[in-house]
């Protein structure tokens, strides 16, 4: 079976490592594909470690959690990366995240911000244009 990613990779080589290792990536997108996983499988802690400490909502992730459990996720579409790569202390990932809730189809459309710090990137939040 391939990553809840949707890399050709299976989940064990691509996001469980990252899972495992606490969000150690090379690129912010990674970062932002094994959240992605991590929403799959309602990993809540994954979820605040890689989200950056200045925008952090550790008071909603409880909700996060029962919310991600809720819906059923359909797969992941990257569309655009800009910078983000192993020397770049800052990067941007466009995607789209489809899911299933109440029987509907549903999208999360984002333009997400990643900065790296002390070698480890972290999702910070909704991209300023």
């Amino acid at each position: 079976m391939t990553c809840y990613c949707g890399t050709d990779k299976t989940y064990k080589t691509c996001c469980e490592v990252f899972h495992l290792n606490g969000g150690q990536t090379e690129t912010a997108q990674q970062l932002m594909r094994s959240r992605y996983s991590a929403f799959v499988l309602a990993n809540g802690e994954y979820l605040m470690s890689t989200h950056h400490k200045s925008t952090r909502p550790t008071s909603e992730k409880k909700a996060i959690v029962t919310w991600a459990k809720s819906v059923e996720w359909i797969k992941l579409d990257v569309q655009d990366t800009t910078k983000g790569l192993k020397k770049d202390t800052e990067g941007t990932v466009t995607f789209s995240a489809y899911f299933y809730d109440n029987g509907s189809m549903d999208v999360i459309h984002e333009k997400s911000a990643f900065v790296k710090e002390n070698n480890h990137w972290f999702y910070v939040g909704y991209a300023k244009d």
